[in-house]
Protein backbone atom coordinates (compact mmCIF):
# COMPACT_ATOMS: atom_id res chain seq x y z
CA UNK A 1 0.00 0.00 0.00
CA UNK A 2 1.59 3.48 -0.89
CA UNK A 3 0.39 5.91 1.76
CA UNK A 4 0.55 9.26 0.40
CA UNK A 5 2.88 12.00 1.94
CA UNK A 6 2.29 13.45 5.09
CA UNK A 7 4.27 16.70 6.25
CA UNK A 8 5.92 16.36 9.45
CA UNK A 9 3.79 17.17 12.57
CA UNK A 10 4.67 20.85 13.54
CA UNK A 11 2.71 22.93 15.83
CA UNK A 12 0.84 24.90 13.71
CA UNK A 13 -3.14 23.44 12.73
CA UNK A 14 -1.88 23.07 9.37
CA UNK A 15 -2.59 19.82 7.86
CA UNK A 16 -0.40 18.94 4.44
CA UNK A 17 -1.66 15.47 2.77
CA UNK A 18 -1.19 14.96 -0.63
CA UNK A 19 -3.89 13.35 -2.27
CA UNK A 20 -4.91 12.79 -5.73
CA UNK A 21 -7.12 14.90 -7.36
CA UNK A 22 -10.24 12.38 -7.98
CA UNK A 23 -9.90 11.65 -4.58
CA UNK A 24 -9.78 15.48 -3.04
CA UNK A 25 -13.42 15.71 -2.54
CA UNK A 26 -14.27 18.50 -4.65
CA UNK A 27 -17.02 16.52 -6.58
CA UNK A 28 -18.19 13.99 -3.78
CA UNK A 29 -21.51 12.49 -3.53
CA UNK A 30 -22.07 13.90 0.28
CA UNK A 31 -20.85 17.44 -0.86
CA UNK A 32 -23.96 20.30 -0.47
CA UNK A 33 -25.15 21.76 -3.22
CA UNK A 34 -26.78 25.25 -3.57
CA UNK A 35 -26.18 26.59 -0.29
CA UNK A 36 -24.33 29.21 0.89
CA UNK A 37 -20.91 27.94 2.08
CA UNK A 38 -19.25 29.23 5.41
CA UNK A 39 -16.05 28.66 4.70
CA UNK A 40 -13.29 28.58 2.03
CA UNK A 41 -12.92 25.44 1.49
CA UNK A 42 -12.87 23.42 -1.72
CA UNK A 43 -11.72 20.24 -0.96
CA UNK A 44 -11.61 17.58 2.10
CA UNK A 45 -8.25 18.94 3.50
CA UNK A 46 -8.70 22.17 3.21
CA UNK A 47 -12.17 21.60 5.01
CA UNK A 48 -10.65 19.81 7.90
CA UNK A 49 -7.26 21.92 8.43
CA UNK A 50 -10.25 25.04 8.99
CA UNK A 51 -11.86 22.64 11.35
CA UNK A 52 -8.41 21.93 13.25
CA UNK A 53 -8.24 25.48 12.80
CA UNK A 54 -10.65 26.08 15.38
CA UNK A 55 -8.90 24.27 18.59
CA UNK A 56 -5.21 26.08 17.41
CA UNK A 57 -5.45 27.18 21.35
CA UNK A 58 -5.93 23.87 22.88
CA UNK A 59 -3.02 22.28 21.95
CA UNK A 60 -3.82 18.84 23.21
CA UNK A 61 -7.17 18.77 21.78
CA UNK A 62 -5.33 19.59 18.77
CA UNK A 63 -3.21 16.92 18.73
CA UNK A 64 -5.91 14.37 19.08
CA UNK A 65 -7.95 15.89 16.49
CA UNK A 66 -5.58 16.22 14.13
CA UNK A 67 -4.55 12.66 14.63
CA UNK A 68 -8.23 11.10 14.10
CA UNK A 69 -8.58 13.42 10.87
CA UNK A 70 -5.32 12.18 9.10
CA UNK A 71 -6.50 8.34 9.73
CA UNK A 72 -9.66 9.06 8.21
CA UNK A 73 -8.92 11.26 5.25
CA UNK A 74 -5.80 8.15 4.59
CA UNK A 75 -7.96 5.28 5.15
CA UNK A 76 -11.06 6.42 3.04
CA UNK A 77 -8.80 6.94 0.37
CA UNK A 78 -6.73 4.10 0.21
CA UNK A 79 -8.91 1.43 1.44
CA UNK A 80 -11.99 2.64 0.08
CA UNK A 81 -11.06 4.42 -3.21
CA UNK A 82 -13.15 7.37 -1.56
CA UNK A 83 -12.91 11.14 -0.32
CA UNK A 84 -14.11 11.60 2.99
CA UNK A 85 -16.93 13.75 1.38
CA UNK A 86 -18.34 10.31 -0.30
CA UNK A 87 -18.14 8.16 3.01
CA UNK A 88 -21.78 6.86 3.68
CA UNK A 89 -23.29 5.48 7.11
CA UNK A 90 -21.93 1.68 5.58
CA UNK A 91 -18.25 3.47 5.00
CA UNK A 92 -18.56 4.04 9.24
CA UNK A 93 -19.67 0.76 9.75
CA UNK A 94 -16.81 -0.71 8.09
CA UNK A 95 -14.55 1.90 9.24
CA UNK A 96 -15.40 0.89 12.94
CA UNK A 97 -14.48 -2.74 12.17
CA UNK A 98 -11.00 -1.49 10.93
CA UNK A 99 -10.21 0.60 13.76
CA UNK A 100 -11.58 -2.76 15.97
CA UNK A 101 -9.31 -4.99 14.19
CA UNK A 102 -7.01 -3.36 11.89
CA UNK A 103 -4.89 -5.27 9.43
CA UNK A 104 -2.41 -5.01 6.76
CA UNK A 105 0.18 -2.54 6.12
CA UNK A 106 -1.26 0.36 8.62
CA UNK A 107 -0.42 -1.85 11.36
CA UNK A 108 2.96 -2.82 9.98
CA UNK A 109 5.50 -2.21 12.91
CA UNK A 110 8.56 -1.87 10.67
CA UNK A 111 6.61 1.60 9.54
CA UNK A 112 7.88 4.68 11.75
CA UNK A 113 6.07 6.55 14.22
CA UNK A 114 6.22 10.30 12.68
CA UNK A 115 7.18 11.26 8.71
CA UNK A 116 5.70 10.56 5.83
CA UNK A 117 4.87 7.22 6.04
CA UNK A 118 4.35 6.58 9.25
CA UNK A 119 1.76 3.56 10.30
CA UNK A 120 -1.74 5.09 11.82
CA UNK A 121 -2.63 2.78 14.08
CA UNK A 122 -0.82 0.18 16.77
CA UNK A 123 -3.28 -2.55 17.04
CA UNK A 124 -6.92 -2.62 18.06
CA UNK A 125 -8.75 0.03 19.61
CA UNK A 126 -11.01 -0.38 22.46
CA UNK A 127 -14.47 0.06 22.79
CA UNK A 128 -14.33 3.34 24.70
CA UNK A 129 -10.98 3.95 22.39
CA UNK A 130 -13.25 3.79 19.17
CA UNK A 131 -16.41 5.35 20.65
CA UNK A 132 -14.11 8.49 21.27
CA UNK A 133 -12.34 8.77 18.09
CA UNK A 134 -15.89 8.01 16.12
CA UNK A 135 -17.46 11.22 18.27
CA UNK A 136 -14.21 13.57 17.22
CA UNK A 137 -14.77 12.32 13.82
CA UNK A 138 -18.44 13.17 14.17
CA UNK A 139 -17.80 16.50 15.41
CA UNK A 140 -15.53 17.13 12.48
CA UNK A 141 -19.21 16.16 9.99
CA UNK A 142 -21.30 18.02 12.18
CA UNK A 143 -18.80 21.48 11.84
CA UNK A 144 -18.46 20.67 7.33
CA UNK A 145 -22.56 20.11 8.28
CA UNK A 146 -22.59 23.76 9.74
CA UNK A 147 -20.33 25.24 7.34
CA UNK A 148 -22.26 24.33 4.39
CA UNK A 149 -19.94 22.13 2.98
CA UNK A 150 -21.44 18.51 3.52
CA UNK A 151 -25.16 17.75 3.24
CA UNK A 152 -24.94 15.99 6.06
CA UNK A 153 -23.79 13.88 8.80
CA UNK A 154 -23.48 10.10 8.09
CA UNK A 155 -22.41 9.50 12.06
CA UNK A 156 -25.62 11.30 13.38
CA UNK A 157 -27.21 7.90 12.29
CA UNK A 158 -24.89 5.62 14.68
CA UNK A 159 -26.63 3.66 16.94
CA UNK A 160 -25.65 3.65 20.86
CA UNK A 161 -24.73 0.44 21.76
CA UNK A 162 -23.69 -1.52 24.82
CA UNK A 163 -22.09 0.54 27.36
CA UNK A 164 -21.79 3.25 26.08
CA UNK A 165 -26.00 3.28 25.35
CA UNK A 166 -26.57 1.77 29.33
CA UNK A 167 -24.00 4.08 30.93
CA UNK A 168 -25.31 7.30 32.77
CA UNK A 169 -22.15 9.29 32.70
CA UNK A 170 -21.29 12.31 35.57
CA UNK A 171 -18.31 14.37 35.37
CA UNK A 172 -15.90 13.40 37.99
CA UNK A 173 -13.30 15.04 37.40
CA UNK A 174 -13.85 18.17 39.66
CA UNK A 175 -12.81 19.31 43.39
CA UNK A 176 -15.37 19.13 46.14
CA UNK A 177 -16.07 22.09 48.12
CA UNK A 178 -13.28 21.49 50.49
CA UNK A 179 -10.85 20.88 48.64
CA UNK A 180 -11.61 23.74 46.40
CA UNK A 181 -11.53 25.96 49.88
CA UNK A 182 -8.34 23.98 50.70
CA UNK A 183 -6.84 25.20 47.24
CA UNK A 184 -7.95 28.95 48.23
CA UNK A 185 -6.65 28.95 51.88
CA UNK A 186 -3.07 27.22 50.74
CA UNK A 187 -2.23 30.19 47.79
CA UNK A 188 -2.54 32.37 50.86
CA UNK A 189 0.18 30.62 52.63
CA UNK A 190 2.68 31.03 49.50
CA UNK A 191 5.94 32.76 50.85
CA UNK A 192 5.63 36.83 49.32
CA UNK A 193 9.13 37.15 50.37
CA UNK A 194 10.46 39.36 46.33
CA UNK A 195 8.66 41.41 44.48
CA UNK A 196 8.61 38.63 42.21
CA UNK A 197 6.85 36.31 44.74
CA UNK A 198 4.39 38.89 45.13
CA UNK A 199 3.61 39.76 41.64
CA UNK A 200 3.69 35.51 41.21
CA UNK A 201 1.06 35.01 43.75
CA UNK A 202 -1.73 38.02 42.76
CA UNK A 203 -1.44 36.14 39.61
CA UNK A 204 -1.89 33.05 40.77
CA UNK A 205 -4.69 34.18 42.86
CA UNK A 206 -6.53 35.95 40.64
CA UNK A 207 -6.53 33.62 37.67
CA UNK A 208 -8.14 30.31 39.58
CA UNK A 209 -10.85 32.56 41.01
CA UNK A 210 -10.80 34.32 37.43
CA UNK A 211 -11.54 30.55 36.08
CA UNK A 212 -13.29 28.96 38.68
CA UNK A 213 -16.18 31.64 39.08
CA UNK A 214 -16.64 32.02 35.29
CA UNK A 215 -16.04 28.83 33.99
CA UNK A 216 -13.88 29.77 31.00
CA UNK A 217 -12.00 27.49 29.12
CA UNK A 218 -8.21 27.86 29.31
CA UNK A 219 -7.93 29.23 25.81
CA UNK A 220 -10.84 31.57 26.82
CA UNK A 221 -9.32 33.38 29.84
CA UNK A 222 -5.83 33.64 28.11
CA UNK A 223 -8.02 35.95 25.25
CA UNK A 224 -10.00 37.93 27.79
CA UNK A 225 -9.17 41.42 28.43
CA UNK A 226 -10.14 44.11 31.42
CA UNK A 227 -12.50 45.78 28.84
CA UNK A 228 -14.77 42.18 28.51
CA UNK A 229 -16.00 43.02 32.07
CA UNK A 230 -18.94 45.34 31.56
CA UNK A 231 -21.87 46.37 33.55
CA UNK A 232 -25.36 46.51 32.89
CA UNK A 233 -28.77 46.98 34.71
CA UNK A 234 -26.15 48.05 37.96
CA UNK A 235 -24.48 44.15 37.26
CA UNK A 236 -21.32 43.17 36.17
CA UNK A 237 -21.32 40.85 33.32
CA UNK A 238 -17.80 38.78 31.58
CA UNK A 239 -18.36 39.09 27.80
CA UNK A 240 -16.68 35.74 26.14
CA UNK A 241 -15.68 34.74 23.00
CA UNK A 242 -15.45 30.64 22.76
CA UNK A 243 -15.28 27.86 20.68
CA UNK A 244 -15.71 28.60 17.03
CA UNK A 245 -15.94 32.58 17.90
CA UNK A 246 -19.08 31.85 19.18
CA UNK A 247 -20.29 35.23 22.05
CA UNK A 248 -21.57 34.60 25.18
CA UNK A 249 -22.32 36.58 28.46
CA UNK A 250 -21.24 35.19 32.21
CA UNK A 251 -22.69 36.81 35.43
CA UNK A 252 -19.81 38.20 37.84
CA UNK A 253 -19.87 38.05 41.48
CA UNK A 254 -19.91 41.47 43.60
CA UNK A 255 -16.50 39.07 45.43
CA UNK A 256 -14.85 38.14 41.97
CA UNK A 257 -15.05 41.77 41.08
CA UNK A 258 -13.36 42.26 44.26
CA UNK A 259 -10.74 39.95 43.40
CA UNK A 260 -10.32 42.05 40.16
CA UNK A 261 -10.01 45.01 42.07
CA UNK A 262 -7.31 43.69 44.40
CA UNK A 263 -5.35 42.20 40.95
CA UNK A 264 -5.50 45.95 39.60
CA UNK A 265 -4.63 47.97 42.51
CA UNK A 266 -2.15 45.76 43.30
CA UNK A 267 -0.76 46.56 39.00
CA UNK A 268 -1.39 50.47 39.99
CA UNK A 269 -4.77 50.38 37.60
CA UNK A 270 -7.98 51.60 38.66
CA UNK A 271 -10.34 49.23 41.03
CA UNK A 272 -12.91 49.05 38.03
CA UNK A 273 -12.14 48.38 34.54
CA UNK A 274 -13.30 50.93 31.62
CA UNK A 275 -14.45 49.36 28.39
CA UNK A 276 -11.74 51.48 26.57
CA UNK A 277 -9.00 49.05 28.07
CA UNK A 278 -6.83 46.91 26.20
CA UNK A 279 -5.41 45.38 28.65
CA UNK A 280 -5.26 41.53 29.26
CA UNK A 281 -7.72 40.30 32.22
CA UNK A 282 -4.45 38.19 33.30
CA UNK A 283 -1.29 39.82 32.59
CA UNK A 284 2.19 38.33 32.61
CA UNK A 285 4.06 38.23 35.20
CA UNK A 286 5.12 41.77 36.10
CA UNK A 287 1.70 43.19 34.82
CA UNK A 288 2.45 44.12 31.43
CA UNK A 289 -1.29 45.17 30.24
CA UNK A 290 -0.41 44.38 26.58
CA UNK A 291 0.61 41.00 27.17
CA UNK A 292 -1.72 38.12 27.08
CA UNK A 293 -0.47 34.72 28.51
CA UNK A 294 -0.52 31.78 26.40
CA UNK A 295 -3.10 28.74 27.33
CA UNK A 296 -0.13 26.97 27.90
CA UNK A 297 1.29 29.17 30.48
CA UNK A 298 -2.29 29.58 32.08
CA UNK A 299 -2.36 25.84 32.28
CA UNK A 300 0.93 25.31 34.08
CA UNK A 301 -0.02 28.02 36.87
CA UNK A 302 -3.11 26.14 37.60
CA UNK A 303 -1.24 23.06 37.71
CA UNK A 304 1.03 24.99 40.16
CA UNK A 305 -1.64 25.88 42.33
CA UNK A 306 -2.75 22.63 42.57
CA UNK A 307 0.45 21.02 42.90
CA UNK A 308 1.51 23.30 45.69
CA UNK A 309 -1.90 22.31 47.25
CA UNK A 310 -1.21 18.93 47.10
CA UNK A 311 1.93 19.22 49.10
CA UNK A 312 0.46 20.74 51.95
CA UNK A 313 -2.45 18.11 51.93
CA UNK A 314 -0.17 15.23 51.53
CA UNK A 315 0.35 14.17 54.85
CA UNK A 316 -3.57 14.79 56.42
CA UNK A 317 -5.00 13.84 53.57
CA UNK A 318 -3.35 11.25 51.20
CA UNK A 319 -6.18 10.69 48.73
CA UNK A 320 -6.93 14.55 48.56
CA UNK A 321 -3.80 15.65 47.63
CA UNK A 322 -3.85 12.77 44.96
CA UNK A 323 -6.69 14.62 43.49
CA UNK A 324 -5.48 17.43 43.47
CA UNK A 325 -2.29 16.66 41.62
CA UNK A 326 -4.32 15.21 38.80
CA UNK A 327 -6.70 18.42 38.44
CA UNK A 328 -5.87 21.09 35.53
CA UNK A 329 -7.38 24.25 34.35
CA UNK A 330 -10.36 22.11 33.18
CA UNK A 331 -11.32 20.55 36.33
CA UNK A 332 -11.95 24.27 37.69
CA UNK A 333 -14.42 24.67 34.65
CA UNK A 334 -16.53 21.21 36.11
CA UNK A 335 -16.14 22.01 39.68
CA UNK A 336 -17.95 25.44 38.34
CA UNK A 337 -20.72 23.77 36.90
CA UNK A 338 -21.12 20.96 39.75
CA UNK A 339 -20.72 23.90 42.69
CA UNK A 340 -23.71 25.55 40.48
CA UNK A 341 -25.69 22.77 40.43
CA UNK A 342 -25.28 21.71 44.36
CA UNK A 343 -26.76 24.87 45.43
CA UNK A 344 -29.28 24.70 42.97
CA UNK A 345 -28.84 27.02 40.44
CA UNK A 346 -31.61 26.20 37.62
CA UNK A 347 -30.11 23.92 34.90
CA UNK A 348 -30.99 26.56 31.97
CA UNK A 349 -28.55 29.10 33.50
CA UNK A 350 -25.86 26.80 34.21
CA UNK A 351 -26.03 25.82 30.29
CA UNK A 352 -26.38 29.76 29.30
CA UNK A 353 -22.88 30.08 32.24
CA UNK A 354 -21.24 26.87 30.78
CA UNK A 355 -21.78 28.21 26.84
CA UNK A 356 -23.18 24.55 26.26
CA UNK A 357 -24.71 24.02 23.06
CA UNK A 358 -27.01 20.88 24.70
CA UNK A 359 -28.77 21.15 27.82
CA UNK A 360 -27.69 17.29 27.94
CA UNK A 361 -24.57 18.18 28.52
CA UNK A 362 -24.84 20.23 31.33
CA UNK A 363 -26.83 17.67 33.03
CA UNK A 364 -24.12 15.51 33.89
CA UNK A 365 -22.79 17.82 36.48
CA UNK A 366 -25.82 16.99 38.54
CA UNK A 367 -23.96 15.30 41.10
CA UNK A 368 -26.55 16.45 44.77
CA UNK A 369 -29.41 14.16 43.79
CA UNK A 370 -27.62 11.11 44.03
CA UNK A 371 -25.88 12.40 47.12
CA UNK A 372 -29.22 12.70 48.64
CA UNK A 373 -30.22 9.53 47.15
CA UNK A 374 -27.00 7.78 48.74
CA UNK A 375 -27.69 9.38 52.17
CA UNK A 376 -31.00 8.77 52.38
CA UNK A 377 -30.75 5.06 51.45
CA UNK A 378 -28.00 4.55 53.93
CA UNK A 379 -29.49 5.93 56.48
CA UNK A 380 -32.59 4.16 55.87
CA UNK A 381 -30.25 0.69 56.23
CA UNK A 382 -28.66 1.94 59.15
CA UNK A 383 -32.00 2.75 61.04
CA UNK A 384 -33.21 -0.76 60.24
CA UNK A 385 -30.03 -2.62 61.40
CA UNK A 386 -28.34 -0.47 63.92
CA UNK A 387 -26.25 -3.47 64.68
Amino acid sequence: MNLPAIASQSPEPALSIALPAALDGRNGNNRARGGHLQIAADTDVEAVRLWLAEYAGSPHTLRSYRKEAVRLLLWATQALGKPVSSLTREDFLVYEQFLAAPAGDWVDPARPRRGRTRRLIDGPLSERSRHQALGIVSGLLSYLVSAGYLAGNPLALRRRTGAAARRTHRVERYLDHALWDHVLASVEQWPRVTARDQQHHERSRWLIRLLYHTGLRVSEAANAKMADFYQRRGKWWLHVIGKGGSEGEVPVSSALMADLARYRVFHRLAPTPSGSETAAAVMSVVGDPHKHLTPAAVYLIVKEVFRRAADMLATDDPAGATTLRRASTHWLRHSAATHQADAGTDLRFIQKNMRHASIQTTGIYLHAEDDRRHAETVRELEQADPL
